[in-house]
């Protein structure tokens, strides 16, 4: 199922603050990679995850080569929604340490 991309940068603006600049380009950049993503995955269902290549009288048949950008992206995606949610968790949540709480105005 695809998400709409407004309804995405919604879902994710919930969990950052918005006059932080920082995050808000972080949800940018990721809804970026969602779009260069699913251009990708739409080629490479159009293709096929096999290929053939010809090289002269040769004939290769190799896996499509925007799988491993697909994958790149992918852990570039799973890496910016890590920050994004754990920032606002962290901002607004005691830190537990084993036995002791503290919480975030005890920090230094």
């Amino acid at each position: 199922m695809t998400v709409a991309i407004s309804r995405l940068r919604e879902q994710l603006e919930e969990h950052i603050d918005i006059d932080d600049y920082q995050q808000v380009e972080k949800v940018e950049r990721y809804i970026e990679l969602v779009k260069m993503f699913r251009k990708i995955k739409a080629q490479v269902n159009k293709d096929g995850p096999v290929v053939k290549t010809v090289n002269g009288s040769q004939t290769f048949t190799k896996s499509h080569p925007l799988l491993a950008d697909m994958t790149r992206i992918n852990t570039s995606l799973l890496a910016i929604e890590k920050t994004i949610y754990t920032t606002r968790n962290t901002q607004d949540e005691d830190i537990v340490d084993s036995k002791v709480t503290y919480k975030s105005d005890d920090l230094l």
